[in-house]
């Protein structure tokens, strides 16, 4: 078993509507909250309350749960900053599987801790000097384990669809309404294009920290832009892609999904808003729907859905923010 051995294909809404019955066999839907902003009401995923506290548990589950018993028995590398880490370890522990992710140096201790205390073995690099995506394919060859990606793997996006899945209904059930817009926290856009996929008549909204906001400026040009050179620090560091991926890209962009950036200032006010209006604690990166939305940067009605994606903060980091 290689680290390349998993078919190759294209995700689409099937396979998003599957992830969804798949998933909500395990595990209960995350609340889907009101927040008045200026006069409108929008509606917040509160995937930060998922059991890993992100959605990333989602396209881990659907992607680890579809491995035969023969690609389990190899277990499975993963690289990530620390959500889709914790999602890999969850699904593998509940699998029967061994994990192994690759993670910043840099990561929040919060999510390391974390991702080591679901079982996984952790192997750090230093993310502006080396390669994860190399660093995982000699690991997962090594150990004859399956690779499985933060955002570029068709099984991934679509189990991060199912959030979409899964609020689209929950807003109908209470307004009789389907999502028209939806404003998605960025990173690779695997949460972002799997909810395209979901939700083929939503205009999708991606949002990113100013400074690697490539995906937002890939939509504009019309095709792949990386970071630039000495991108700024960021608190945002689920949301640190130095480069997307076609299959991502694709999706979006066939779709006409539209980027904003936002600033660390506004993502401190958007970690405030959801603890004091909404009794959730928020990482930075999983605050940047909210941020766009709350400096007028992402237009909103009565039917916009934000996604607020992920709590995994490390407790000083947390005060800094909520208290600048």
């Amino acid at each position: 078993m290689t680290a390349q051995s998993h078919t190759i294909r294209t995700p689409d809404r099937e396979g998003v509507l599957r992830a969804a019955e798949k998933i909500a066999a395990i595990l209960p839907p995350t609340p889907l909250l009101p927040l008045e902003i200026y006069g409108r009401t929008i509606w917040c995923k509160a995937e930060s309350l998922q059991p890993i506290g992100a959605f990333k548990i989602r396209g881990a589950w659907h992607r680890l749960s579809d491995l035969s018993e023969a690609e389990r028995a190899g277990g499975v590398v993963a690289f990530s900053s620390g959500n889709h880490a914790q999602g890999i370890a969850w699904s593998a522990r509940r699998l029967g599987m061994t994990a192994t992710i690759v993670m910043p140096a840099d990561a929040p201790q919060a999510k390391v801790d974390a991702t080591r205390a679901l079982g996984a073995n952790v192997v750090t690099y230093d993310r502006m000097t080396e390669s994860r995506e190399a660093i995982s394919v000699k690991l997962a060859d090594e150990h004859g384990a399956i690779l499985v990606p933060s955002f570029d793997d068709p099984w991934v996006v679509e189990g991060q669809g199912s959030v979409a899945i899964e609020a689209a209904d929950q807003l109908e059930a209470m307004t009789e309404k389907r999502p028209t817009r939806m404003v998605i926290c960025c990173g690779g856009g695997g949460l972002a294009s799997g909810c395209a996929l979901a939700l083929p008549d939503t205009q999708i909204t991606v949002v990113e920290p100013e400074g690697w906001d490539d995906f937002g400026e890939s939509l504009r040009q019309g095709h792949i832009v990386p970071v630039g050179p000495n991108p700024p620090p960021t608190r945002c560091d689920a949301l640190q892609t130095l480069r997307i991926a076609p299959l991502t890209f694709d999706i979006l962009h066939g779709r006409g999904a539209t980027g904003v950036a936002v600033t660390e200032a506004e993502v401190a006010a958007a970690m405030r808003l959801a603890m004091t209006s909404l009794g959730l604690v928020l990482e930075p990166g999983g605050a940047v729907a909210l941020a766009a939305v709350l400096a007028g940067k992402a237009q909103v009605d009565g039917t916009t859905v934000i996604t607020l994606s992920g709590r995994n903060v490390d407790l000083p980091t947390y005060a800094a923010m909520i208290g600048a």
